[in-house]
C-alpha cells in the first residue's frame, strides 16, 4: 500500500538558521497551532536532528515522520 500524503497546515523554512533559532521558531508556531494541525519544519542545522525531537517529547506534540532529504532535515509534527 502506498503511503499516506501528510500535507502540513503550515510550512517553517528555517533553513539557515542556527541553534537555537529553530527551537525558538519551532515552539512559536506550535503554540500557534491548533491541536489536530500539522507543522512541516524544514531545518539544515544538523543540530536540529536531536534538538526538535527533544522540543516535541517535552511539548507532548507528536512527530509523526522525520526524514533528510538533500541535507535538510524535515519534521512533520501533529499538534495535541
Amino acid at each position: 500500500m502506498p503511503e499516506e500524503k501528510i500535507v502540513p497546515n503550515r510550512v517553517s523554512d528555517q533553513i539557515g538558521i542556527y541553534c537555537p533559532e529553530p527551537i525558538f521558531r519551532t515552539r512559536q508556531e506550535l503554540d500557534e497551532m491548533q491541536p489536530g494541525e500539522i507543522l512541516e519544519v524544514q531545518a539544515d542545522d544538523p543540530a536540529t536532528g536531536e534538538d526538535i525531537p527533544r522540543l516535541i517529547k517535552r511539548t507532548g506534540d507528536v512527530l509523526v515522520k522525520f526524514y533528510t532529504e538533500g541535507g535538510i532535515n524535515h519534521f512533520i509534527i501533529r499538534k495535541t
